[in-house]
């Protein structure tokens, strides 16, 4: 199915959308004001998980009615050319707006003010989330075989909006993908595959080559949008193992059986070698280009970040860089070794890949930001001084998880001259800074990152500078 999703842009100043904020946090009123278990979920993810009911939203389905259509050009949505019922907003993170014909005979005029027919939130899993409401009783509808790309659980109430939780995995549609059983059984064999895939190799180009291998199997069997999303289910499960702050988060989200759905962005560290190979296999599982940061001549390092809209998965990819190389396309130029390895180099060099070995360096979700640091904080899991603080964008990590590393890389690094003997017995004993959680929160559906602050936080993540201030 085409649609306005895989348009190719290549501008992206992305800027606050506060008329499109607004437009939705008043839908959720209504919502809240009709159906009271609405607004007994926001408090629980608020209480329990530290997160806002407006970033686990997926969708908010409305009647139609007159001058509704116009309210949402001027919000800034615009009507997706291959599903017209569906707006979808192209300059912000928003939900999508349903628009129904429902064959009401009652005034249309009027109806734009009612209550929305339904809200549907994002979850990794509806029968885990039926589990988590209380419907092991049968109470909750689940629509949808387990294990297929789409299913909802609609949670019955008295009347007014319905609440309805969606499970997506490739399928940003509203219409049944019709998975055939054996594609589900399929699909369960390739997601084993990935959760299980060699991350080792002879060379790093091995690790790769098994990773498109593995892919590209499933992709022939379910579709690149199906597979992709299962392959990044695997990278979060093993980036969990790696991370004790980010198990502590999923766990209090899973006990509402929300999972993962409010997650922003998964961020990779990368080898100057390897980061060309990675970003043409991010491609082949359709993943297009989005900005470049580049934080300054001082930094050395800079990062391309890359989208794959059927799945709403986004990376942020980072590497060592020169100043001389930003002017180029240097997210598919073949970079060359350096001499001397910034911070991006060195924690490869002590871990790996991190898409491979090492696993993620961290994995960002969207939170209450101040609610959830003091949640975390509650039950041991700090967190490092924010390095953005706006109206629009916080951003701020746990503190970092520190993992040992594996004599014969410290043995290599050294050898090499990129560490001293005196760092290599430090990290030889003490570990290096592995991986964070990032605690993130958005306001009027920027989509953007911070271009400028960001560079001290990935400083303050060097193992050296670790290595230098135990």
């Amino acid at each position: 199915m085409s649609s306005t999703l895989q348009d190719v842009r290549t501008d992206f100043d992305w800027q606050p959308q506060p008329a499109a904020a607004e437009f939705v946090a008043g839908l959720l009123r209504r919502c809240i004001q009709s159906n009271p278990q609405i607004g007994q979920l926001a408090e629980q993810m608020r209480d329990q998980t530290g997160t806002r009911l407006v970033d686990w939203v997926d969708s908010i389905a409305l009647r139609e009615a007159a001058d509704l259509c116009e309210e949402l050009k001027a919000a800034g949505y615009t009507a997706d050319e291959a599903e017209p019922q569906s707006w979808r907003h192209p300059e912000g993170i928003f939900p999508v707006v349903r628009v129904l014909q429902t064959g009401r005979s009652s005034d249309q005029s009027q109806a734009g003010s009612e209550a929305p027919l339904w809200l549907a939130i994002k979850v990794s899993s509806v029968g885990e989330f039926a589990a988590a409401m209380g419907g092991d009783g049968g109470r909750l509808e689940v629509e949808g075989a387990a294990g297929s790309q789409f299913r909802a659980c609609r949670v019955p109430n008295a009347g007014g909006t319905q609440l309805v939780a969606y499970e997506r995995h490739g399928w940003p549609w509203f219409d049944d993908p019709k998975n055939r059983s054996q594609q589900i059984t399929v699909a369960a064999k390739h997601a084993r595959a990935f959760a299980t895939r060699r991350r080792d190799g002879a060379t790093d180009r091995e690790g790769f080559e098994l990773a498109a291998k593995l892919f590209d199997a499933a992709a022939a069997d379910l579709g690149r949008d199906w597979a992709c999303d299962l392959f990044f289910a695997a990278e979060r499960d093993y980036w969990m193992s790696r991370n004790a702050a980010g198990r502590i988060q999923y766990d209090r989200q899973q006990a509402l059986g929300l999972g993962w759905g409010n997650h922003d962005h998964h961020t990779y560290r990368n080898s100057r070698e390897s980061f060309a190979t990675l970003i043409a296999l991010l491609e082949r599982m359709g993943f297009q280009c989005r900005e470049r940061f580049y934080a300054g001549r001082e930094a050395g390092w800079g990062a391309q970040v890359i989208e794959q809209a059927a799945t709403g998965i986004t990376i942020f990819a980072d590497v060592d860089l020169t100043p001389e190389e930003v002017a180029g396309d240097f997210a598919h130029q073949q970079l060359q070794p350096q001499d001397k390895l910034g911070t991006v180099g060195m924690w490869c060099k002590l871990h790996g890949e991190a898409f491979l070995q090492a696993g993620m360096h961290h994995l960002e979700c969207q939170f209450d930001f101040d609610e959830v640091r003091k949640q975390l904080a509650a039950i041991g899991v700090e967190s490092m001084k924010p390095f953005t603080d706006w109206a629009h964008l916080k951003q701020a990590f746990t503190k970092g998880e520190v993992w040992p590393v594996r004599p014969e890389r410290l043995d290599t690094a050294l050898a090499e001259g990129y560490i001293t003997k005196e760092q290599a017995e430090q990290f030889r004993r003490e570990g290096a800074l592995g991986s964070h959680l990032e605690i993130l929160e958005r306001n009027d559906g920027f989509k953007g990152f911070n271009q400028t602050g960001i560079s001290e936080i990935i400083t303050r993540t060097d193992p050296r500078r670790q290595a230098a201030h135990v």
